[in-house]
């Protein structure tokens, strides 16, 4: 009779998976989108530092100048690469969720309206992104309080 009862669990349908399980496909989900998004910033920084034509047009666009041009290419870049690094991941998260705030009210307000879901979308992937490396962003203020 045990046999019975032990091959009719063993056949019934999976248990759900654990939740060492769901935090190990969000944690991959959430580093593939960050792998992601540091590349796509990446190249959108780098094309304002070597002043694409595409990147000189917007900002003609909105009356900016070059200079601001290259500050926000410069912060996208940097931005990118610590996405990259462990520790400072969280930090460049919370960055970007400004930088991103901002494109999308120049989106609304300069550019193309609908244009700035784009951002905000973008801001709610940092905010997981950041919530995710809260652990590194800890161990980092840990880190500068010590040295400070």
């Amino acid at each position: 009779m045990s046999e019975i009862t032990t091959a009719a669990a063993t056949s019934a349908a999976p248990a759900a998976p654990s939740a060492a399980g769901r935090r190990g496909r969000g944690a991959v989900a959430l580093s593939v989108a960050r792998y992601a998004l540091a590349l796509f910033l990446g190249f959108s920084g780098v094309a304002k530092l070597i002043a694409h034509e595409s990147a000189i047009e917007s900002f003609d666009r909105m009356g900016w100048s070059h200079g601001a041009m290259y500050a926000i290419g410069g912060l996208e870049t940097a931005g990118a690469i610590a996405l990259l690094i462990p520790v400072l991941a969280g930090v460049a998260a919370i960055a970007f969720c400004g930088l991103l705030a901002g494109a999308s009210v120049v989106q609304l307000t300069l550019l193309d309206p609908p244009n700035a879901v784009m951002p905000a979308v973008l801001i709610v992937v940092m905010v997981l992104i950041a919530r995710d490396r809260r652990g590194g962003t800890a161990a980092l203020v840990a880190l500068v309080r010590r040295s400070a």
